[in-house]
């Protein structure tokens, strides 16, 4: 009897890793935009980091991440040349923030957020709120996943169609500023920043320099650099 036990036991640990796998390919999800628009919206990249954006790269180097509305990672892409490795986990990271905080009567971008989650600010501890999930922080891994992140400042915009949140974009490689500047740009040219308030409102608003930002303000990242798309 003991060994009938013993030989069922090790028969089950031997199955256990082929479970977790079969548990962890189950919870993976469609993402519900469509792939043409994904793959429209991402085309862009390449475009915007030759263009001028301030920031610290010309052309700018970037990682690209698009979440649906259920924040389910679509797609995580990069600039081909060499963007900081880190930069992959911020751009998802900002494009959950911006969707989590956007929907049909406000877009909140990612540098909209900076004020309000300083000390005293409304959003003061956003930061700490859904945290990113460190499970995902492999390249190559997340996709139809929900790896979730908070981040406030300049990367992540809402994506609109039909005056509807389908999703969002976050963008990371440079500084806050100039990585608000792609994103955006490439939200404009995809046809996606049809937001409440007319094309624009969630846009970055600098406080004057050596001014803390207040409201929906941010900070200038290099000031006689920044630019406001």
């Amino acid at each position: 009897m003991k060994k009938s036990l013993c030989r069922a036991a090790v028969a089950l640990i031997a199955l256990c890793p082929l479970l977790a796998q079969a548990e962890d390919s189950d919870r993976s999800e469609r993402c519900a935009i469509p792939a043409a628009t994904v793959s429209v919206l991402q085309s862009q990249l390449s475009l915007v980091i030759r263009q001028s954006n301030g920031g610290i790269f010309s052309p700018s180097r970037m990682w690209s991440a698009i979440v649906d509305r259920r924040g389910v990672l679509c797609s995580v892409i990069n600039s081909g040349n060499d963007p900081f490795p880190a930069s992959r986990a911020i751009a998802i990271a900002k494009a959950s923030t911006a969707n989590g905080f956007s929907n049909s009567g406000m877009a909140l971008s990612t540098a909209m957020l900076y004020a309000s989650a300083q000390p005293g600010g409304w959003g003061y501890g956003l930061n700490n709120s859904n945290p990113f999930n460190p499970d995902f922080q492999a390249q190559g891994s997340g996709i139809g996943r929900v790896p979730g992140g908070t981040v406030t400042f300049g990367g992540g915009v809402a994506l609109y169609s039909g005056g509807q949140v389908i999703g969002a974009l976050g963008v990371s490689g440079d500084t806050a500023c100039a990585d608000h500047t792609i994103a955006f740009r490439m939200r404009r040219l995809a046809g996606l920043d049809g937001t409440p308030g007319g094309a624009g409102s969630d846009n970055i608003q600098y406080a004057a320099v050596g001014v803390p930002p207040v409201g929906f303000q941010h900070p200038h990242c290099i000031p006689g650099a920044d630019i406001t798309p």
